[in-house]
């Protein structure tokens, strides 16, 4: 899609189509159509209350008189005050939703009256470019169709704007990339086909990839990993990305889950809650989704990437209760729920991780049902042993309009994974699931600063929306490429 910046009259565009926003309760047209016919329609609309503007409503109008476009969408932004880059990317996710249904040529897009900022046309052209692309991947007719041209149309085009609008693109093409793979059917994506996937994207992104066998990881001794995968005929992998451009700068280290299908193992899910297995890999996509933007973006930082992926089957070899297993930091886990499987294979993945001594440590996990039941489905569990990573994961959240909620991390969760016959056992009985879950992988971390993010809510939408997809989200992409250019990693005394 050819996206660019223009800096003219709102009306002399010429396009298909040209979205113009408006905010809810506004009382007169935008300033940049006022006096002319397009200002008189609105005003219209405004004074029949016709015009909500509420984040994902919108009016079309067709055959303005005085406008070069063939036709107006009239798009809602929300209250004025408060308004926000979330709210901007909603609104543009529901632009392109509105359009994207049928081929269009070019498609303009104003900038807010007086909400211009790198922020807002980030944000805006960021959900345009995610709204272009629906969940209906394998339908015999395409559902949605990319513009042949994107024009962001703003009063000044300033070097800040382009570069935001160039930004925007990027993030949102990433955002897209972990939304595809989430919604690939898992035949498609076994753990060595997604392992090769990963590859050719960091490949061409020009990030450093190194994709581990099976053999490999049996001889750096993820236990947990090999464990889990035994019950698939399917081999697992691990795949380390790198992209080390900020000289002598400490790195960061995300770890993303990657369980490509989920059937509960021994402990077999019902099937209905199958269905949406194939998202159990959303925390790899999104670290090679951020990777990703990351180096299309230049930026001058030094970050690690760990995806860790496998099948979780019911194969005549699969672990059973009982069973014992050896991560790769030499803590022995008892097995006593096989659909607790995220877990076993992170603690190899962050065991490793911590060891490369990074600056902080941050993994991504569809972990645990509880914690769809303690937040819902559109907030993540934020976890952390670290309180300026904790707010700083928490402030990008914020940047962005993505959700997350500090939860607990109190020490005396620990005697609820404790063995009798092992170290720790994997699950901690009936109460406070993500928790537990969350103090399970505090043991696999050492003294690194660690966020862990369960996003088993926020990662998937099971119905459509004005402004999100069904499917995959790809969730907290936007927010770990802004925590990024944050400069997230101030180097802790003794760290590398």
């Amino acid at each position: 899609m050819n996206v660019q910046t223009l800096s003219r009259p709102v009306t002399a565009v010429e396009a298909e189509w040209l979205a113009l926003g408006v905010f809810e309760g506004q009382t007169e047209p935008p300033a940049s159509v006022q006096g002319t016919p397009l200002g008189a329609v609105l005003e219209l609309l405004i004074q029949n209350k016709d015009l909500p503007g509420d984040v994902g409503s919108a009016v079309s109008l067709h055959g303005v008189a005085g406008v070069a476009a063939g036709s107006v969408l009239v798009f809602g932004l929300g209250p004025r005050d408060g308004f926000s880059a979330g709210d901007a990317f909603e609104a543009g996710v529901a632009v392109s939703k509105r359009l994207a249904g049928k081929k269009r040529g070019a498609v303009a897009v104003a900038l807010p009256d007086g909400a211009v900022s790198a922020a807002t046309a980030s944000a805006l052209t960021e959900g345009l470019v995610v709204g272009t692309l629906g969940c209906g991947i394998r339908k015999g007719e395409p559902t949605r169709h990319p513009f042949e041209s994107l024009l962001i149309v703003a009063p000044e085009a300033s070097g800040d704007v382009e570069a935001a609008v160039r930004r925007g693109v990027i993030v949102g093409e990433s955002v897209n990339l972990a939304r595809d793979l989430t919604n690939t059917p898992p035949a498609e994506k076994t753990p060595t086909r997604l392992a090769a996937r990963a590859r050719e994207v960091a490949t061409e992104a020009g990030v450093g990839v190194d994709v581990w066998d099976e053999a490999r990881i049996r001889a750096e001794r993820f236990g947990g990993l090999l464990g889990v995968a035994a019950g698939s005929e399917e081999p697992p992998a691990f795949v380390v990305l790198d992209y080390l451009h900020g000289g002598d700068a400490p790195t960061l280290a995300l770890v993303g889950k990657g369980v490509t299908f989920d059937s509960g193992g021994l402990s077999l899910k019902p099937s209905a809650s199958m269905e949406d297995m194939k998202s159990d890999m959303t925390g790899a996509a999104v670290v090679l989704a951020t990777l990703n933007a990351v180096a299309r973006l230049k930026l001058p930082v030094n970050l690690r990437g760990y995806m860790v992926l496998t099948e979780n089957m019911t194969g005549g070899k699969a672990m059973k209760l009982g069973d014992v297993l050896t991560p790769r930091n030499g803590k022995t886990v008892e097995v006593l729920n096989t659909d607790a499987e995220g877990r076993l294979i992170l603690a190899d993945a962050l065991s490793y991780a911590a060891e490369a001594k990074p600056a902080r440590l941050l993994d991504l996990a569809t972990l645990t049902g509880a914690c769809m039941v303690a937040l819902g489905t559109k907030i993540a569990g934020l976890f952390s042993n670290d309180e300026p990573f904790a707010n700083a994961v928490l402030d990008a959240c914020r940047a962005t309009g993505e959700r997350a909620w500090r939860m607990p991390l109190d020490d005396d969760f620990k005697d609820l994974i404790k063995s009798q016959v092992a170290d720790l056992k994997n699950v901690g009985g009936k109460w406070g699931g993500a928790v537990t879950a969350a103090k399970f992988l505090e043991q696999f971390v050492g003294e690194t600063p660690w966020v862990h993010l369960d996003i088993a809510g926020p990662s998937w939408a099971d119905s459509d929306g004005a402004t999100r997809d069904a499917g995959g989200t790809g969730c907290f992409v936007r927010t770990l490429t802004t925590l990024i250019e944050s400069g997230c990693t101030p180097a802790p005394q003794g760290s590398g």
